[in-house]
């Protein structure tokens, strides 16, 4: 997994309630399991008519925010069901860091284990980091993991709380395969010691 210490890119604003995981990545793209290429589809409902062209009036098919690397967003962001193709959508087409009031809990955790980092703020924080995203000439944001905060072009810089495990595991790169292979030594000498003591197992 991608490490995650410091960020600064273009944020994109998309001042919707509720964003579920469907309308993050569609079902009918749910075929694969491979992490890759879903960036093409990411919002697909939102970002194409039904014959493939784009909607022009969608954060996303604009200048500059094209090339977002970070979401501001609408309260309650991935919620709707479980599924982790929603993340891998967004890393895919080069979203680093979503903002919000709030996430359903799934796709929080979802976050953590795929190098995104998911940014709850207060209200007020939000509504600022929002209007920094729609001024179209200087929309970058700067975030900061190390020291947890996100600095505005032209603004207090805002703080943020997050788990101090979450926190490591980002920097460090860590998912769950990563953190198993941490204690590769253990299980190797677990499983030899088993051998010899249970060697009917």
């Amino acid at each position: 997994m991608q490490k995650f210490d410091k960020l600064t890119g273009i944020a994109a604003p998309l001042d919707i309630l509720n964003i579920d995981t469907d309308m993050i990545i569609p079902k009918q793209f749910l075929k694969t399991i491979k992490r890759s290429g879903l960036g093409k589809n990411l919002f697909d409902e939102m970002r194409f008519n039904l014959d493939g062209s784009e909607i022009d009036d969608f954060v996303l098919n604009q200048a500059p925010y094209r090339n977002a690397k970070i979401l501001v967003a609408g309260d309650n962001f991935g919620c709707g069901s479980s599924r982790e193709h929603a993340p891998w959508a967004l890393l895919d087409f080069g979203v680093r860091c979503v903002i919000s009031t709030s996430f359903a809990d799934i796709f929080y955790n979802n976050c953590f284990k795929n190098g995104i980092l998911p940014i709850v703020v207060s209200a007020d924080d939000r509504d600022a980091l929002m209007s920094d995203a729609k001024d179209k000439e200087n929309p970058e944001l700067a975030v900061d993991l190390i020291n947890q905060t996100i600095q505005r072009p032209n603004g207090p810089t805002v703080s943020f709380d997050i788990d101090p495990f979450r926190k490591q595991c980002l920097l460090e790169g860590l998912d769950d395969i990563g953190l198993t292979l941490e204690k590769a030594d253990d299980i190797d000498q677990y499983e030899a010691r088993r051998d010899q003591e249970q060697p009917w197992l």
